[in-house]
């Protein structure tokens, strides 16, 4: 199986996880809505009820009120029945016998009690007679509107209802007429009976009764003045100064309505007013119902109502958040999974949650997503490691640059620099010139030859870390072909000796060679610590520690001079025409090169050095071993002070002092 085969689905679960912002603003959305859908639904139920409850109260109370009407309009009719009996009993001669009138009236028609009194009159006006409450009482006491109501009767031929007959509220009446006829037809006379208004007949003072602060049952004239009234300090007052009933009247007035005997109901803010009209008599019953008294219960029970749908709604609400929360966990899940995997790419101990639909595609996503990385991963830190042995074991140095900054910088490069790749790496590529015009005139250079070929090729002088020159060869070539901005590979070959040998060649050929300063310089390389490889990892692996350094000598040195095996762990580098501040530095390359490596053999690496002895060669030194005896000095004197260094000696120097034995290497 590859490395980045699917393996099979943990078996654990993520655990539970609070969802994520979307899921709660869902939730938030979710929850308002049934928040808003049950109050607006509570609302509307409580209007539909507090409205069928208005129509309820509407229908009875103008059912009401028809009723009294229509009762009241049977005690008229009644009463108007019992006067045309007494009109049958009177004869044409009772008209001109005022003594056997006034017998009938008193003695002999017991329907004549029915009325609280009652007057007999003949067709030419004059009263015959005038009974109150039993007794007969003078012509001239009638009231000037009971006159009247004889005179319209005979004069119209039809029973007639007066209008309120005015006076004290216990004394106020209604007088019923009923015209008297011959055989013939014609009128002979008038007979009338009055009702007081609270007498059982009319309207007695039980027919309020039970009498109720919410609600008031009045009986009124067309013209408004009050006949019956729960409270008695009402009556014969006007209706226009009852709350609730007067705006309802004044209304009824202004659109000129006939009385009808027909019920109708108003439904204002604060009261509920019905009417029903009596024709006959012009009058009106009412009932005046308080509108906030009547719905009270209504409003109680629609408390409850609404206290119990706030309840459920909570409960609900509560159900449908704890749903969505167990619904959304494998989201949420996922999101912490994919946020474990943002924080740690390479998805190693991520457990991904188990999941159908959208979550579970979502996850089939990712971990073909975490595989292909692993895969990708893999195939980068080949390339990466491939990458950094060229940089470490190429021969030239290697330089990457992306917009004037040094992106990568070779192990090669360093050394021929002076500088550590950390001292390198993300610094302005200007910092490896002298000058800034130096650095200007090399891009105008640089440019120039992109534009023409694509690349570069030429010999650029750089400044090392301790302020001296170095030449190199340079080529360079952009990472993408015509694409500098992705970045530019450049290739450093040190020219540094062979243009000094160059030069010196020039020089000596105008000029005395006794008068030359030197010839070149000579290194002796002794290995530091190379016996604790023999004995630990064998001899084996110190030979294989020797043919290194040899090649690592070899590839440093072969474009300036030559390097050779002296024997064991010691090493010769002939550098010819080179200066001794150049020799100075290539001797600090090798022996940073040397102590860079770690060899690593038997599951132990090992550290080593060298120490490094250099001397100038002159015309004292003649010949080769008072050449090596000189540089072996020197090297003896790096080993004395510290090992891992360079020490340089001159010929002089050299001759003076003797070989001493070295110590335990």
């Amino acid at each position: 199986m590859t490395p980045w085969a699917r393996t099979p689905a943990p078996t654990d679960s993520p655990g539970w996880r609070w969802p994520g912002s979307l899921v709660l603003r869902l939730m938030l959305v979710a929850l308002l809505a049934v928040a808003v859908s049950g109050a607006l639904s509570a609302w509307l139920a409580s209007l539909a009820s507090e409205r069928e409850s208005i129509r309820r109260l509407v229908g009875q109370q103008t059912e009401e009120v028809e009723v009294m009407a229509r009762l009241l309009a049977s005690k008229i009719e009644q009463s108007q029945k019992v006067l045309r009996t007494v009109a049958e009993g009177i004869t044409p001669d009772m008209l001109n016998s005022p003594s056997s009138l006034e017998w009938l009236l008193q003695q002999g028609l017991p329907a004549v009690q029915f009325f609280d009194s009652m007057q007999v009159a003949r067709h030419d006006g004059a009263l015959r007679v005038n009974l109150h409450s039993g007794r007969l009482e003078d012509a001239a006491n009638l009231d000037p509107s009971e006159r009247d109501a004889l005179r319209r009767t005979l004069t119209g031929g039809k029973p007639l209802v007066s209008e309120l007959v005015a006076g004290r509220t216990a004394e106020a009446r209604v007088m019923f007429t009923m015209p008297l006829r011959r055989e013939d037809g014609s009128v002979m006379g008038v007979v009338a009976g009055a009702l007081k208004l609270q007498s059982q007949g009319l309207l007695p003072p039980s027919m309020t009764l039970p009498a109720r602060d919410d609600s008031r049952l009045i009986v009124f004239t067309r013209d408004g003045t009050i006949l019956s009234h729960p409270d008695p300090v009402r009556i014969l007052g006007n209706v226009r100064d009852e709350t609730g009933l007067g705006p309802v009247y004044t209304g009824w007035l202004q659109q000129a309505q006939p009385v009808a005997g027909r019920g109708t109901t108003e439904v204002l803010p604060a009261h509920i007013v019905s009417m029903a009209g009596m024709p006959l008599p012009q009058w009106f019953v009412a009932r005046v119902s308080d509108a906030r008294a009547m719905l009270a219960p209504l409003e109680g029970a629609q408390r409850k109502a609404w206290w119990l749908a706030a309840a459920l709604i909570g409960a609900s609400m509560a159900l449908l958040a704890g749903l969505m929360v167990w619904m959304a966990q494998p989201l949420a899940q996922l999101c912490h999974s994919a946020l474990q995997l943002a924080r740690g790419p390479r998805g190693d101990g991520i457990v991904w949650p188990r999941a159908s639909g959208e979550v579970g595609a979502l996850v089939q996503v990712f971990e073909g997503q975490v595989q292909h990385s692993a895969q990708q991963r893999q195939q980068r830190d080949h390339l990466e490691g491939q990458f950094q042995a060229i940089l470490e074991n190429a021969s030239v140095g290697i330089v990457i640059t992306r917009l004037g900054i040094l992106e990568v910088v070779g192990r090669q490069a360093c050394q021929m620099l002076g500088y550590s790749a950390e001292e390198l790496q993300g610094r302005p590529a200007r910092t490896l010139y002298a000058s800034d015009e130096d650095y200007v005139r090399l891009g105008e250079r640089v440019q120039a030859q992109f534009v023409a070929h694509g690349a570069f090729d030429g010999d650029v002088c750089f400044m090392r870390k301790d302020g001296s020159p170095v030449w190199a060869r340079v080529q360079g070539r952009g990472v993408r072909a015509h694409d500098t901005a992705g970045g530019t590979v450049w290739i450093l070959e040190d020219l540094t000796a062979a243009r000094e040998a160059q030069q010196q060649q020039d020089w000596a050929a105008i000029h005395d060679p006794l008068e030359g300063e030197g010839d070149g310089v000579m290194l002796f390389l002794d290995l530091d610590y190379f016996t604790v490889v023999n004995d630990v990892a064998g001899h084996d692996a110190g030979d294989d520690v020797l043919r290194h350094v040899a090649r690592l000598l070899e590839s440093q040195v072969r474009q300036i001079g030559w390097a050779a095996r002296l024997g064991g762990d010691e090493f010769a580098v002939v550098l010819p025409g080179c200066s001794l501040a150049r020799g100075q530095a290539l001797a600090e390359q090798l022996r940073a090169a040397v102590q860079a490596w770690e060899p690593s053999y038997q599951g132990r690496s090992f550290t080593l050095g060298v120490s490094i002895g250099l001397v100038v060669l002159d015309a004292s030194l003649q010949d080769v071993p008072s050449v090596l005896y000189a540089a072996d000095m020197a090297c003896y004197d790096a080993k004395r002070a510290g090992r891992n260094r360079v020490e340089t000696r001159h010929a002089d120097q050299a001759a003076a002092s003797g070989r001493m034995a070295l110590g335990p290497v």
